[in-house]
């Protein structure tokens, strides 16, 4: 067992996570580095070398070489080099989660209180929806997109989206068990969180849940057939019953999916006037131009702001805005095909051990890492830190839940 004292530090540091996301990027990156640095100081005498011959890590600390390495080649090395060296963090926060999901009994008070935060940016969402500001006045600059606790970004979609499906797992295995009243609890819970992504007009992010729900009914195997078509059915009528009645979803999903997809000319027209198809054409514009190992990690913004590289077919921006158009500009062929086999091959080798273990937090772990990788969707960068916080952390903790997947465990 884990020292009690050093416990209480690592509970009170993995709770704060959410909240120093909410932050700011800074936060909640020290906040990682202080559990980093807890780790090397009080624990990792406890780490025996036969841990690094465990296969996910192995494939982790290879993907940390192949940055390195397209450090190098990057068109800004610093550029690029500020993003990569720093990988190392999410290698050892995976041993971190690992390590300390081993050890303690009390992991559960993280999720419990992680829950408790979703639950109050989720209500947060709502009032900000519908007064236009949210309990700390935030709101009024994006109009009808809700920010929420983010101020001024409206991001609020993308950060439920990471924890959701956590928050739902950790419910589900609490309650599905129990009787009527705490399984209409888990409904009630599950719709509003659904709900309140969809309210705040992140088409990409609320395809995204609606989605990963129909897939965490269809993977569960603890719920029979008929409450799995009850339930998507539900999740169908929410929607629509959403986007009818609010002018603004209607506006978001139904006139800018539906209706430019109901005959050719309109869908023509609705292509040619996203921004985010000419950030995906000039994403396989640069492919064209590198085509094996890409501009380098966060180089787009390089390559389409640089007077002697701008070309008519470069837009600028950050990134492409869509993972695989993000990795092929600035990783190539050679560099996708590295990072998505490793990838995908650490999301799905353990994939009949997590259906037949009936974790449903580790489901659904599994399930917010497949929806980050929907094509055509629109994405924030992979690597950056927003995003690859949240999908390192599901990935660590899809890991580390489970005694049949997590690193420490004698196989």
């Amino acid at each position: 067992m884990i020292n009690n004292n050093i416990e209480r530090v690592y509970l009170f540091l993995f709770s704060l996570i959410p909240i120093s996301v909410i932050i700011g990027s800074s936060a909640s990156l020290i906040n990682i580095l202080i559990i980093l640095i807890v780790f090397l100081i009080f624990s990792i005498r406890n780490i025996k070398k036969e841990i690094f011959n465990n296969l996910t890590l192995i494939f982790l600390i290879f993907i940390y070489f192949y940055l390195i390495f397209n450090s190098f080649i990057a068109i800004d090395f610093e550029m690029s080099a500020s993003r990569n060296f720093g990988f190392i963090r999410y290698i050892l926060l995976f041993i971190v989660v690992n390590y300390f999901f081993k050890l303690s009994n009390k992991t559960n008070n993280i999720f419990s209180f992680w829950s408790l935060v979703i639950i109050i940016v989720a209500i947060d969402s709502f009032i900000e929806f519908y007064f236009g500001e949210n309990i700390l006045g935030y709101g009024k600059l994006y109009g009808d997109r809700i920010v929420s606790f983010f101020k001024d970004e409206p991001i609020v979609g993308g950060y439920l989206n990471a924890f959701i499906f956590i928050i739902i797992g950790y419910f589900f295995d609490k309650f599905i068990e129990k009787d009527l009243r705490f399984k209409l609890l888990l409904v009630f819970i599950i719709f509003v969180l659904f709900l309140a992504v969809l309210i705040t007009g992140e088409r990409s992010n609320g395809i995204k849940v609606a989605l990963g729900l129909i897939l965490f009914f269809i993977l569960n195997k603890r719920l029979n057939f008929k409450f799995k078509i009850l339930t998507l059915l539900s999740v169908i009528i929410i929607f629509s019953f959403a986007i009818v009645n609010s002018s603004y979803l209607k506006n978001r999903y139904y006139n800018m999916f539906i209706y430019h997809f109901s005959d050719s000319e309109k869908l023509l027209s609705f292509v040619k006037n996203q921004h985010y198809f000419e950030l995906y054409g000039s994403g396989i514009a640069i492919f064209k131009d590198y085509p094996f190992f890409g501009v380098g990690n966060k180089n787009y913004r390089v390559v389409t702001s640089r007077d002697e590289n701008i070309k008519d077919d470069y837009e600028y921006s950050t990134h492409p805005h869509q993972i695989y158009f993000e990795f092929l500009s600035e990783h190539g062929a050679v560099g996708t095909i590295i990072l998505l086999s490793l990838i995908f091959t650490m999301m799905f080798k353990n994939l009949k051990i997590i259906i037949l273990s009936r974790n449903s937090i580790q489901l659904g772990c599994l399930i917010y890492l497949i929806i980050n990788f929907l094509p055509f969707l629109p994405s924030g960068s992979f690597f950056g830190d927003f995003n690859s916080t949240f999908f390192w952390l599901n990935l660590s903790i899809m890991y580390a839940c489970n005694s049949k997947t997590n690193i420490f465990e004698k196989k």
